[in-house]
């Protein structure tokens, strides 16, 4: 059922124009995003069954393919959805002035990798003042491996006049040991920025259950 089926009294759109977004409920917004059910089940259900599923505070860990196999959506919702909650994370991080001073600074700028469950690669990249710019996920690996190059972390650095950056990656392990592999491309990485001018200021490795700073384990 589509939402113009449903009485004009208890459409999540109508409800939006004229209360404005904060009346909505959690599902009556995600029934606006994906628009329709299907055979058997209405978008308020659909919506409904979604957001039980998948509360609001989980979005920051949902994938793509969460999202793509719950049954009445697949790819040009999961998509959707993906996109928006993209754009609700960069809007958060352009409306920060976080310094980051620690590795837990850097932990919070990075969290949305901590569950994921193959490796992401993200670079941190900071102003003269310690300040986010951006943070740019730079590769996606297999379950157990990243893959990353010096030239793709410092290719954004360049592009957005940033004056350090700080790399992290996480382990779906749960182990954040550093592999041999991990250690070699933070020396090349390091080595790198030194000819480049833009400083590598640390490497964490994030996991579900602690985190690793190479900076501390005297790699950087």
């Amino acid at each position: 059922m589509k939402l113009a089926s449903i009485p004009s009294f208890k459409r999540p759109r109508e409800k939006l124009i004229e209360r404005g977004p904060e009346g909505l409920t959690d599902h009556e917004l995600i029934a606006i995003i994906i628009k329709t059910g299907y055979s058997g089940r209405d978008v308020i259900e659909l919506s409904k069954k979604f957001i039980s599923k998948y509360p609001l505070r989980s979005f920051s860990k949902l994938s793509y393919k969460d999202i793509a196999h719950f049954k009445g959506f697949g790819v040009s919702r999961a998509s959707t959805i993906i996109a928006a909650i993209e754009i609700h994370r960069r809007i958060l991080l352009s409306k920060s002035t976080l310094r980051l001073l620690s590795p837990d600074d850097v932990i919070k700028a990075v969290a949305f990798i901590k569950e994921r469950k193959r490796e992401h690669f993200v670079g941190v990249y900071l102003n003269a003042r310690s300040e986010i710019i951006t943070v740019h996920t730079i590769s996606i690996g297999t379950l157990d491996a990243s893959i990353a190059h010096p030239r793709d972390v410092f290719s954004p650095a360049i592009h957005h006049n940033a004056a350090a950056v700080i790399i992290a990656h996480n382990h779906p392990s749960g182990d954040p040991e550093p592999s041999d592999a991990d250690i070699e491309l933070t020396i090349r990485i390091r080595e790198a920025g030194k000819i480049l001018g833009i400083q590598l200021l640390d490497h964490i490795i994030v996991s579900s259950k602690t985190t690793l700073s190479l900076k501390q384990e005297g790699y950087i």
